[in-house]
């Protein structure tokens, strides 16, 4: 079987300064960030662009930082969700992708074994695909894993 740090993390940045975003990746002792958004550049992502927070999770967590876009959502997935706010719809779909891409055989198992934050930009995990990654990771992958949205 494969092992986890006992927890998957998961974390927006939507709405957190810099110091609660990397207080609260601290506190839970975050070695590996996986930056799960498909655009990792827009101004928009303020601390948390890719090469910005390659170096802050460097310096401040001694970890790594992956854009990891194997566990992103499409742009047209992106785009209809964002017209039709239909959550049954994206979800389906976002799931249906992940099972496509293989996730079970192409994730490097590696990275999860962190402690491991799953990165998106959404404040709250409940209409987020980060959610939904690091449920079908723990139901696929990692059965021992507990999920935590800090």
């Amino acid at each position: 079987m494969n092992t986890c740090s006992d927890v998957l993390y998961t974390i927006g940045f939507t709405g957190k300064s810099a110091e609660e975003f990397f207080t609260l990746l601290k506190k839970a002792g975050v070695k590996t960030l996986l930056d799960i958004r498909l655009n990792n550049v827009s101004q928009l992502a303020g601390f948390t662009k890719g090469k910005d927070l390659a170096y802050f999770v460097k310096e401040i967590l001694q970890g790594q930082y992956v854009h990891l876009t194997l566990l992103s959502p499409t742009k047209e997935m992106l785009k209809k969700y964002q017209a039709d706010e239909d959550w049954e719809s994206y979800e389906k779909e976002y799931l249906d992708l992940l099972g496509k891409r293989r996730i079970i055989d192409n994730l490097d198992i590696n990275l999860l074994k962190g402690p491991t934050v799953l990165l998106c930009s959404e404040k709250t995990a409940d209409k987020c695909h980060r959610r939904l990654a690091a449920e079908y990771i723990q139901k696929k992958l990692l059965p021992e894993c507990k999920i935590v949205h800090l």
